[in-house]
């Protein structure tokens, strides 16, 4: 399988030049993704809210290149406020309770003061696909 580039049409993506994941085989690289709601290029203050959206984005992402959640093999959270992760518990069981997958936490600067999280995957698409 050659390599396949993954667009959520961010404006971030054609600026900077990045795709939002990249298919490789049966690898997938999820580049960290925010809690920019892309169709209204618009984010919530809210970090839960924030958070949501990230699973969301990368949700939609796993599931262009053929693969989900289930999925995920591999996790980092960038948060610029250590302290504030305990409050993002709840809805990361909710998305990988069951799936549990390798994870980091890094407390570190996001590119821009209303990003309250960032989130990076890598998944591995089961061989039943």
């Amino acid at each position: 399988m050659n390599r396949r580039l993954i667009s959520s049409g961010s404006s971030f993506e054609r600026e900077i030049g990045y795709s939002r994941a990249v298919v490789d085989g049966e690898w997938i690289f999820v580049s960290g993704t925010t809690g920019f709601d892309y169709q209204s290029m618009t984010i919530s203050n809210s970090l839960i809210e924030q958070t949501e959206q990230c699973l969301r984005n990368i949700q939609s992402a796993l599931e262009q290149a053929g693969a989900s959640l289930r999925d995920v093999v591999r996790v980092t959270y960038v948060l610029p406020k250590a302290e504030d992760f305990p409050q993002c518990w709840p809805i990361l069981r909710k998305y990988f309770g069951d799936v549990r997958p390798a994870a980091m936490m890094i407390s570190a600067g996001l590119a821009d003061p209303r990003m309250r999280i960032e989130i990076e995957v890598t998944a591995r698409r089961q061989a039943d696909r």
